[in-house]
């Protein structure tokens, strides 16, 4: 729907370019910019999540354009508010690129993530159960790693409910931060990445 909503204010300022003989008028300017206006809000919920420093470019430009229209600018408000409704569905599409863009790395992470999460799960509860740790891991170090897995654990599930809610930039940031903590606490319990495989 947000983007039929762009592209019908983009449509909207074609025929307008047609219709009005004369741009000196401040109706046609109004009408304009009212238009421009529609097209970046259509696009707002979707750019302010995946790219916020474009929609911050769109939302000066349209103050610029207020500007203009309140010094009675009105020829230069109908040219520069069509080119913010255009301007609208390159940021709109450009967000809908790195909202896919995150599912796919988020498709990667979550294939991996949890198979190393088995490995130091099973590494632990075997070394709990041992009544002598391996000569190269003193408890002190055994402790640490028990620690680090415990928040790894709680940082996943927060990126995991991230990713159901739909906040897929914070779910994918969260999941590059567990992938790093559970490789390191892989490398203090000496598991290698071979062994961890990618079971669920």
């Amino acid at each position: 729907m947000k983007v039929k909503a762009v592209l019908w204010a983009v449509t909207l300022f074609a025929g307008m370019m047609m219709f009005v003989a004369c741009a000196g008028q401040k109706g046609p300017a109004e009408l304009a910019l009212k238009s421009a206006e529609e097209a970046i809000n259509a696009t707002r919920a979707e750019a302010e999540k995946y790219v916020p420093d474009q929609m911050a470019g769109l939302d000066s430009a349209l103050a610029a354009v207020k500007e203009k229209l309140a010094k009675g600018e009105y020829k230069a408000v109908v040219t520069e508010a069509q080119s913010l409704a255009a301007q609208a569905k390159k940021v709109l599409d450009a967000a809908m690129a790195k909202k896919d863009e995150l599912k796919k790395n988020w498709e990667e992470l979550s294939q991996g993530i949890p198979g190393m999460l088995a490995a130091i799960q099973g590494k632990v509860d075997r070394l709990s159960k041992s009544i002598k740790l391996p000569a190269d891991l003193s408890a002190e170090k055994f402790e640490q790693a028990k620690a680090s897995f415990a928040g790894v654990k709680e940082e996943w599930t927060k990126a995991l409910e991230n990713f159901k809610t739909g906040n897929f930039a914070e779910a994918v940031s969260m999941a590059n931060s567990v992938k790093a903590k559970a490789t390191e606490t892989m490398g203090l319990l000496g598991i290698t990445t071979a062994s961890a495989g990618t079971k669920t």
